[in-house]
């Protein structure tokens, strides 16, 4: 007689992921470090020529710094929290905090077009190699296109731990894959929730309605189509994936938004066919009608019935009418149409290891919250950048747990985690960076402190913490839109100078 263990009924965790460091002396980074020493070196040479000059040199050496070597509690030094303030202000006195649409407005044709960093978002329709029409959204200043799937998942209820488990194995290896897709540079999950207008019940019933049937049966779907919506929640998920245009060899052309939209339909349902096997249900492409609608409803919320109602017929909303008729940002709010809305990033990932249930606070509704997104983004590594990276944060790793005499356990964990990064990679793992935005919309100024509660609230349940978007409210409220942006391609300080911060 021969027995079979039983399964282990402990839940299973996820984790070991951490931020990317920079080497450098004591708290200073790999750019101040350098500044020291050639600060340093600079004034030992002119001290031998004009000591005056000498002085001078340390003296600019000291104020450049300090900003450099001093962090807040959310890890930013001291340029990165008085460049916002200062940009903030002079965006205030050029007046490129408002925005204005329509027909009396500056907008050519008085459309009402995406504001900020979507402005210059184009749209076109095509078909991919299943004959399903998607919508191809243009970057044309960066050379970059987006396409954005709808995903109908039932959630995690009901659902044996068993399976969950596939879920998150298939969801991780279908990230570690996106590392092997040619040109994409950034894919993105978006959660929103909001209240259920009941309009789809209703379009449904009455599609499906017999008027032959008994008229009890008739009475009670009537009673269902009025008070089954109040009180519920309508979740909605997007999954946004952008490429660049720029071909393989670096002496080639960009590629053209068509040869793109070719491309990417070959692409599109092995994208749709795997997203299965996550939990995401069923998985289809979104049309630009479908996106104009998105972005209609999230910039003007009252707007929601009847963008619902209009939404099924030939003609829709109009990609150059998804935007605003009016639009201001503040330090710490967004106000558009009929909302206000607040952003927050994610300033710390979850300590330690994490369940799968993990983000189930920070997704779920909230009575004081009218609309609600988060957005995680993901920017994969190629498989040769993926093992450079590991290499060097375990080489980063090892020099901040030597250099100090009294090592701290928080540097040996790191080492430790990244051993164990470079391990995984070796063995095939992919190397994917993340990120967190999340936004709050309520209809009127006084409901956004609840609302700031109410996500403090959530992200604590989750193990995140949430850092308010102060100055940047705008673009913050934009790259939670399943629009494709990615937020390191806006900012003017390249990449490889913030990698030495």
């Amino acid at each position: 007689m021969t027995t079979t263990p039983a399964p282990s009924t402990e839940p299973r965790t996820y984790g070991n992921w951490r931020r990317p460091t920079s080497p450098g002396i004591g708290s200073l980074g790999l750019l101040a470090t350098l500044i020291l020493l050639g600060g340093t070196v600079a004034a030992v040479i002119t001290s031998m020529i004009f000591w005056p000059l000498a002085l001078m040199v340390v003296l600019i050496t000291i104020i450049t710094l300090v900003p450099l070597a001093i962090h807040d509690h959310h890890g930013r030094n001291g340029f990165q929290v008085l460049l916002p303030r200062l940009a903030s202000a002079h965006a205030a006195r050029a007046g490129t905090d408002l925005y204005r649409s329509g027909p009396l407005s500056r907008v050519l044709h008085g459309h009402c077009r995406l504001p900020g960093i979507a402005a210059g978002i184009e749209a076109l329709d095509a078909l991919d190699a299943w004959g399903r029409p998607f919508a191809v959204l243009s970057h044309p200043h960066l050379g970059q296109v987006t396409t954005v799937i709808a995903a109908a998942s039932d959630g995690a209820a009901l659902v044996d731990a068993s399976e969950v488990d596939n879920r998150v194995a298939h969801w991780g290896a279908w990230l570690a894959d996106l590392g092997h897709e040619p040109g994409l540079l950034a894919a993105s999950v978006t959660i929103e929730s909001a209240p259920d207008t009941g309009t789809r019940l209703r379009r449904e019933v009455e599609r499906n309605l017999d008027q032959r049937s008994p008229r009890l049966a008739q009475d009670v779907l009537a009673s269902i189509i009025d008070t089954y919506p109040r009180g519920s929640a309508a979740m909605a998920c997007y999954i946004t994936l952008t490429w660049s245009t720029s071909p393989r060899l670096s002496s080639g052309k960009r590629r053209s938004i068509a040869e793109m939209a070719i491309h990417i339909g070959q692409r599109l349902p092995g994208f749709t066919r795997t997203l299965g096997a996550t939990g995401a249900g069923a998985a289809r492409p979104m049309t630009t009608n479908q996106l104009a609608s998105c972005c209609r409803i999230s910039y003007d919320p009252a707007s929601d019935c009847a963008v619902e109602v209009t939404t099924p017929a030939p003609c829709g909303i109009e990609w150059t009418d998804a935007g605003p008729v009016a639009a201001q940002e503040s330090w710490d709010h967004y106000r558009h149409d009929s909302g206000v809305s607040a952003s927050w990033f994610m300033a710390k990932a979850p300590a330690g290891h994490v369940f799968s249930n993990t983000l189930a606070q920070l997704l779920a509704p909230h009575p004081d919250i009218v609309r609600k997104r988060v957005t995680l983004v993901y920017r994969p590594h190629d498989p040769a950048s993926a093992a450079k990276t590991v290499e060097r944060d375990r080489l980063d790793a090892r020099f901040a747990a030597s250099g100090k005499k009294f090592g701290r356990a928080r540097d040996a964990i790191s080492k430790t985690a990244a051993d164990k990064s470079a391990e995984e990679e070796a063995q095939g793992a992919g190397l994917v960076r993340f990120g967190l935005i999340a936004t709050a919309t309520v209809l009127a100024t006084s409901d956004l402190e609840l609302a700031g509660v109410a996500m403090e609230n959530m992200g604590n349940a989750s193990r995140i913490t949430l850092r308010p978007a102060y100055g940047c409210q705008a673009s913050a409220f934009a790259a939670t839109l399943p629009l494709g942006l990615v937020l390191p391609s806006h900012l003017r300080v390249p990449q490889v100078v913030r990698e030495m911060l």
